[in-house]
């Protein structure tokens, strides 16, 4: 695995703990399942080929492979930018979801740097494990762990997933853009329940510069 850390590797049996789940068989994508799905556009299939990409990478990490959540940090805040894969029906739903003030500084809606470093304020690149649920700040959220050297400092960081008002779509009308969160997954309070529904336990997600690359 190119970016995964031989120390992350070797924390298998301690995410297993963590997750209170055994390593399942991977859910098995049916060949002919995104081949019948004629809706999606150029850009989604982009989507599905990276999903299967990282899936692969990091699977053996995996507890569930049914899910792949993808942020396309490329995108603005003001689009649609984390997008959720079924690798079995071959569906991509997508949602709003901010950015760290450590990638971007001057609040202009984009994301103009990653970073793993402590103190940052910044959005990490990589392959994320979602572990499990808990009640924070701003209500029911969920902890990532990284799995790669980009997102390393992830858990320390206290990295997760979690609703916010400053990623509900009305902040668009206002601002032309959303808020920006310290680092975190931040998303509309309205849209939280998919990723609690579709996400939790061992779900992979992963954040990049898709359109980029």
């Amino acid at each position: 695995m190119d970016r995964t850390t031989n120390h992350n590797l070797d924390r298998r049996t301690a995410l297993r703990g963590a997750l209170g789940l055994g390593l399942g068989a991977m859910i098995a994508t049916p060949a002919r399942a995104f081949a019948e799905v004629s809706v999606l556009s150029d850009y989604e299939r982009r989507l599905v080929s990276v999903a299967l990409r990282e899936r692969d990478r990091v699977g053996a990490m995996l507890v569930d492979g049914s899910v792949v959540a993808l942020a396309d940090f490329a995108r603005p805040s003001h689009e649609t930018r984390l997008h959720f894969v079924d690798m079995v029906a071959g569906r991509v739903r997508s949602h709003l979801v901010a950015h760290g003030r450590g990638s971007d500084p001057e609040h202009m809606g984009w994301l103009r740097q990653f970073s793993n470093g402590v103190g940052s304020l910044a959005t990490s690149r990589g392959a994320y494990l979602t572990t499990e649920k808990y009640d924070g700040k701003y209500g029911e959220s969920m902890r990532l762990r990284g799995l790669d050297l980009d997102n390393s400092n992830a858990y320390d960081r206290a990295i997760v997933m979690h609703p916010a008002w400053y990623a509900a779509p009305d902040m668009l009308g206002k601002f032309g853009k959303l808020g920006r969160s310290e680092g975190c997954f931040a998303m509309d309070p309205d849209q939280f329940n998919e990723v609690l529904w579709s996400l939790s336990g061992g779900h992979l997600l992963f954040a990049d510069r898709i359109g980029d690359v």
